[in-house]
This record gives structure tokens, C-alpha cells and sequence, in this order.
């Protein structure tokens, strides 16, 4: 623990700490010159004394110790040790953005590792993560649409709304349209300069009361950015599909409708992209980061707390220690 708290310390005036050289030349000098060990009373001859030493003779070097210490201590004091605590303060102008989910039952296909919607909460976590000043909120769709998670810039309020994201939470189905037009209602009212949903399906419109079309103009309108990406691999994919028998593995085909994500992040000033691993779909998030960035700056402030005062009361107690035993204990008689 002691080692830990020094390795806390750094010195205002480091080059003072030299000054420590004066305590081996102090060693050396009452080694050779002082009087550690000469009696306080002159006899004219030691024979009868030699065979006694009493424990004032063994312990009078103590008082030297105190002296040295405490001079080593007034010099550390004197370097000023401090502890220094850092802290980041981060400002700018964020960027608003929706991640927008299908959860549908065919989000659970398995040509991603462990399945799709698993790779997509992943990634979508590692995002969040990386966004400083962004608000971000969650939406879910499948046959409907439902808010995860309003615009929020608490990270663990987010992250904690991705990882509960599974299938079956929502009716079955995929309408990309209902979720886009969420999405826009929770972009809708923002002030932000920038505005983006990041629409993520493995799938082909099949229902909702908003057509993609529809929701794409409301995007427009808004000017709201939508960049789209399609999940799933070339060909067809590994589903698991529920039986009396229990879970068994199915191939079906992949269908994504990739002209409709095309023209959506087309004529919104997003971009199309298409996930076929979950390598793939990481590279996305990161293109997709680099791409709307936001106005972050990070200061740096660093404060210093004193720590030189328990060395000088150290110093100051050894010292008057010194003078005591060498008065009393100590005390030489001529």
C-alpha cells in the first residue's frame, strides 16, 4: 500500500531532492570525526570499563538516526511532493441518431456467429460506445415497431436497451416502413444540426400501416439522413425452425430487398450498405462513424494536491526527539 501511494508522487522541485548527497557525507564524517560512541566522562584509564557496555552506549546512536531522518525528510518536503488527479472534460456538437432493428424471426438465421441478431446488437453496442456527445435512441420492428429506447446520451441506459433486444417481442413480420417512420417521430422534434437512422434488415417489406416509400418522403421532409443496411449472406442461410421434435436447422433462401434500401439512403443522403459476416457488418458501423462525425472537444484538467506537509511534520517530530533523548536519556555530564 505504501508502495502504491509513492508511486502516486511526483515532485513540484525534483532537482532539490540532490541535497540529499549531505546525509552519506554526514555518515562519514561522525563515523570518522563524531563521538557516536565517546563517554561523556574522562578517566585516566579504560582496563576496568572495557568488560562494561550499558545500553545508553548501545542505543546513543539513535539519536543520530532521528537527526539524519529528519534532515531527509525537511529535503523532500522541500522538493514539494504532490499527487496530481486528471480529468477529461468532453464538449462539442453531437449528432442525433436512431439505430433502427429488425428483430424478426428471421433475424435469428445463423450465417452470422451466433446468428444475425445477436452480430447486430454487438456492433450496435461497440457504436454506442464510441459516440461521445451523440444522442442515440433504439427502435424495433418486425410486423410492428416499437421505441427500445428514446434519444438518450447515457451510455449505460443504451446499452443495457440493446442487450434486451431479442426475437418474439413484437408481432412477426417485416415492415421496414413503420420502423423507418419511428424512427423519423423520434428525430422529429430534434434541434440538432444532423439527424441520422441507421435501418438495419435482413428482409423484404411484408406488412405495417406506413409504406417504406411513404416514410422515406417523411425522412426527406424532415431532413433526416437514413443510411440502410441488408443482412445476410449470398444464397441461402441456416434458420432455426421450432418442431414437435424440438429446434431443427433449416435452409432457406436470402431475401433482402436492396433496391428499396438503395433508393431510402439514396435520395436522404445516407448510403446502402450490405453485411454478409459479422466482419462485414463492423466494418459498416465504422465507415458509418467515420462518416458523420461529430464536433467533440476533450480538455484536460489537472490538478495538484501538496503532500509535503506529513513529511515536515515527520522531519519536525524526529528532530525534537533528537534534542530530547541527547537532554535527557543521552545527557553527557562533564
Amino acid at each position: 500500500m505504501l508502495t502504491e501511494y509513492l508511486d502516486t508522487l511526483h515532485f513540484a522541485y525534483p532537482w532539490l531532492l540532490s541535497l540529499a548527497l549531505v546525509i552519506p557525507a554526514m555518515i562519514i564524517w561522525q563515523f570518522k570525526f563524531g563521538n557516536l560512541h565517546q563517554a561523556g566522562l574522562k578517566v585516566s584509564s579504560l582496563k576496568n570499563f572495557q568488560s562494561i557496555r550499558s545500553w545508553k552506549s548501545l542505543f546513543r546512536p539513535i539519536t543520530f538516526i532521528c537527526r539524519l531522518l529528519g534532515i531527509l525528510l525537511i529535503i523532500i518536503a522541500m522538493a514539494r511532493p504532490q499527487t496530481k488527479n486528471e480529468e477529461q472534460r468532453v464538449e462539442g456538437e453531437g449528432v442525433d441518431i436512431v439505430l433502427c432493428i429488425d428483430v424478426s424471426g428471421s433475424m435469428t438465421a445463423q450465417d452470422f456467429t451466433p446468428n444475425r441478431m445477436e452480430a447486430a446488437k454487438a456492433v450496435a453496442a461497440s457504436f454506442v460506445e464510441k459516440r461521445l456527445t451523440d444522442r442515440i435512441g433504439i427502435v424495433i420492428f418486425s410486423g410492428e415497431s416499437f421505441t427500445q429506447c428514446p434519444l438518450t446520451t447515457d451510455k449505460a441506459v443504451l446499452k443495457s436497451a440493446i442487450e434486451s433486444i431479442r426475437n418474439g417481442l413484437l408481432e412477426d413480420g417485416t415492415a421496414i416502413g413503420d420502423g423507418l417512420s419511428t424512427g423519423i417521430d423520434r428525430l422529429r422534434t430534434s434541434k440538432s444540426k444532423s439527424k441520422v437512422v441507421i435501418l438495419l434488415t435482413d428482409g423484404e417489406n411484408n406488412g405495417g400501416l406506413i409504406g417504406p416509400d411513404n416514410a422515406k418522403e417523411i425522412a426527406k421532409a424532415f431532413g433526416i439522413k437514413v443510411y440502410t443496411i441488408g443482412v445476410g449472406t449470398e444464397g441461402f442461410a441456416p434458420y432455426p425452425i421450432k418442431t414437435e421434435l424440438g429446434v431443427i436447422m433449416q435452409q432457406q433462401k436470402v431475401t433482402i430487398d436492396e433496391k428499396l434500401l438503395k433508393a431510402i439512403s439514396g435520395e436522404t443522403g445516407g448510403k446502402y450498405f450490405r453485411a454478409k459476416d459479422n466482419a462485414g457488418l463492423q466494418n459498416i458501423y465504422t465507415e458509418i462513424d467515420t462518416l458523420e462525425k461529430s464536433k467533440v472537444e476533450v480538455s484536460t484538467i489537472t490538478r495538484y494536491t501538496e503532500k509535503f506537509t506529513p513529511f515536515l511534520l515527520a522531519a519536525l517530530i524526529l528532530l525534537l526527539l533528537e534534542l530530547v533523548l541527547r537532554f535527557t536519556v543521552f545527557k553527557k555530564f562533564p
